[in-house]
Order: structure tokens, then sequence, then C-alpha cells
């Protein structure tokens, strides 16, 4: 399945305007609602209701999701920062809390 087909059964975000991912107190990254990186919020934020913090499980499951992006972006670092974080961290220990923000 790709990677179109995976968002749509994915809960929806037309209420997110970001999502922090925080290592500690510290901002590492932010997934904003705007066009390119609506796919990606949407992921983060389902990986983040479905385990609580991206994990590097969450980091493996949230490779499969992204489908022939994942793909991509092995094959071209640096092309798509948000599945990038995904591959270092699926190899890894590391986990990142998230932080919704709403919009007002």
């Amino acid at each position: 399945m790709g990677f179109a087909e995976n968002l749509k059964k994915m809960p929806g975000v037309a209420h997110l305007e970001a999502i922090r991912l925080l290592d500690g107190e510290e901002v590492v990254a932010v997934i904003e609602h705007k066009p390119g990186q609506v796919g990606s919020l949407a992921l983060y934020n389902h990986l983040a209701q479905t385990y609580g913090a991206i994990t590097p499980e969450a980091a493996r499951a949230g490779l499969e999701l992204y489908a022939e992006h994942s793909e991509d972006a092995r094959a071209n670092p640096g092309k798509h920062p948000n599945i990038d974080r995904l591959l270092e961290m699926a190899q890894g220990e590391r986990t990142l809390r998230v932080k919704h923000i709403f919009f007002a």
C-alpha cells in the first residue's frame, strides 16, 4: 500500500497547527500544518497516538507507512528530513516526546 492510501487510514489533523518533537526540553523539530508537511504531520500524529512518543518501534512503523517515500529517502539522504529522522531513530534508542499545537 502506498503513502496516500496509508494517510486515508490515519486520524485527521485539521485541528493541529503543528507538532513539536522534543528531546528532553529541547525542541529538535517542528512539523507544521502547511503544504508539503501535512502528510508528515498526520503520520507523526498517528505515531504519537499509537506509541505515546516517537520511539524506535514507532520510527520503524512510520517508515513502513511512508511506503515509497521511505525508499526515496534512503536513496536521497536529506531530501525528506522527516523520514530521515525516522531512519536514524529506527536504528537507535532515542525517543522523542510529541507536543501538539492546536489551532486557536
